[in-house]
C-alpha cells in the first residue's frame, strides 16, 4: 500500500509539476508576476519564498496550481513590496499582460505535459524499441480471416488512420461497436486490402477482428527512436481523443472512468505485476508508459474549451482576441467558479466510485 502511494505521487507529481511549470516559465519569460507555484491541493504542509514567488506542497496529492497577480482574484502584497523576476526586472499582474502573453501562458502546461510525454518517450523508445504491426495468428473461422488476412502480414492502416504499432489495432478493435473496417496491409512486398466487419462475442461482450499479434519488435536506431517517439505521444493522443468521443456517445460507462484513486491502484498494480513477470527494469519501464500516458491525458483534457480548465480560459482570451476587448473579469470568473465547483463535484464522485470498485 504504501509502495502503490509513493509510486503514485511520484508519477502524478512529475506530470502535475511538468504543467504548472510550463505555466511558470512563460508567464515569468513573458514578464507577469507569479504569486504562487504549489504541487497538490488544499491545506499547506510546506513553503518557502524566493525572489517574490512562494513554493508551496498542499495536503491533497491532486493537481496543482501556478498563481499569477491579478488572476482570479489573486493578488501580490500589498505593503509596498514590488515583485520582481531573478534579473530583477518588475514583472506585471496577469490582467495587465498583452493578450497573446496570457494566451502563451495558459497554452503552456498543456504544451509542457506533450514535451514531457516525448522526453520521456525516447526513453522508452530507446530501451523497448517498437512493436510493429505484424499479425501473429487468424483465427479460425473468423472475420479476418474470411477477409483474407493472414499470419505474416504488417497493416499499415485501418480506415484514414495510419498504424504504427500493433497496440493500436488491439485499440481500434477494442472499441469497435461492430462497424465494418478497411485494413490496409503489406504481404511479400505487395500492397492489400482487406474489409472485415468484426463479429460479436457474447461472452466478451465485445466485437473481434480475429487476429493476433505477432510479437515482432524494432530495434529502433537513433533516428527511428525520435521517430517512435513521436507516434508514441501520437498514439496516446488518439486514444485519449477516441475514450472521450466514446464517453459523449454513452459507450462508455462511469466503472471505465477512473480518478486519482483509480490510477494509483492502476500504478501500484502496473508496477507489481511487471516486477513480478519481468523484473525491476521491467517495472521502471511500466512507469514510464504511465508517465506518457498520463502526460497526454492531462494536456488533453486541459485544452477541452469547459470553465475553470484551460481551454476554459483560452476560449475567453480568444473571445477577447476577436471582440477586441476582454470579457468582464466578474462574468469570466464566475463561469469559472461555476465549473470549478461543477469538477470538485465531479471528482468526488469519481473518487467514491473508485472506492467502491475497490471494496467490492
Amino acid at each position: 500500500m504504501i509502495r502503490t502511494i509513493v509510486l503514485f505521487l511520484i508519477v502524478f507529481g512529475v506530470v502535475v509539476i511538468s504543467h504548472e511549470f510550463g505555466h511558470f516559465i512563460i508567464g515569468r519569460r513573458n514578464g507577469i508576476r507569479v504569486v504562487e507555484f504549489a504541487v497538490g491541493m488544499g491545506p499547506t504542509l510546506f513553503s518557502f519564498e524566493k525572489n517574490g514567488v512562494r513554493y508551496s506542497l498542499k495536503l491533497l496529492p491532486f493537481g496543482g496550481a501556478c498563481m499569477f497577480d491579478g488572476e482570479d482574484g489573486v493578488t501580490a502584497k500589498e505593503d509596498g513590496d514590488v515583485r520582481q523576476d531573478e534579473a530583477g526586472a518588475q514583472g506585471m499582474a496577469f490582467t495587465e499582460a498583452g493578450v497573446w502573453k496570457r494566451i502563451a501562458t495558459v497554452f503552456a502546461g498543456p504544451f509542457f505535459n506533450f514535451i514531457l510525454a516525448f522526453v520521456v518517450a525516447l526513453v522508452l523508445t530507446a530501451f523497448s524499441g517498437a512493436d510493429l504491426p505484424v499479425v501473429g495468428g487468424v483465427s479460425e473461422g473468423s472475420a479476418a480471416m474470411e477477409a483474407g488476412l493472414r499470419e505474416g502480414d504488417v497493416i499499415t492502416r485501418i480506415g484514414h488512420e495510419r498504424i504504427h504499432f500493433y497496440r493500436e489495432v488491439m485499440v481500434i478493435s477494442a472499441m469497435n461497436q461492430g462497424e465494418t473496417l478497411t485494413i490496409r496491409y503489406t504481404r511479400d512486398g505487395q500492397e492489400g486490402v482487406a474489409t472485415v466487419t468484426p463479429r460479436y462475442d457474447e461472452n466478451d461482450a465485445r466485437y473481434y477482428i480475429g487476429i493476433m499479434g505477432g510479437g515482432a519488435y524494432l530495434d529502433c536506431n537513433p533516428l527511428q527512436v525520435f521517430q517512435y517517439a513521436f507516434y508514441e505521444v501520437e498514439y496516446y493522443a488518439k486514444t485519449t481523443y477516441k475514450s472521450l468521443v466514446m464517453l459523449l456517445h454513452g459507450q462508455v460507462s462511469k466503472d471505465d472512468v477512473s480518478g486519482p484513486v483509480g490510477i494509483a491502484q492502476f500504478v501500484g498494480e502496473s508496477y507489481d505485476s511487471a516486477k513480478e513477470n519481468y523484473g525491476t527494469s521491467s517495472a521502471i519501464l511500466t512507469m514510464l508508459e504511465i508517465v506518457v500516458l498520463l502526460s497526454v491525458n492531462l494536456g488533453i483534457l486541459n485544452l477541452l474549451p469547459l470553465p475553470a480548465l484551460d481551454g476554459g480560459r483560452l476560449l475567453f482570451m480568444f473571445v477577447e482576441v476577436v471582440r477586441g476587448r476582454p470579457v468582464s473579469p466578474e462574468k469570466e470568473g464566475l463561469v469559472h467558479f461555476a465549473g470549478l465547483v461543477v469538477l470538485m463535484v465531479l471528482m468526488v464522485f469519481i473518487m467514491y466510485n473508485d472506492i467502491m470498485k475497490i471494496v467490492h
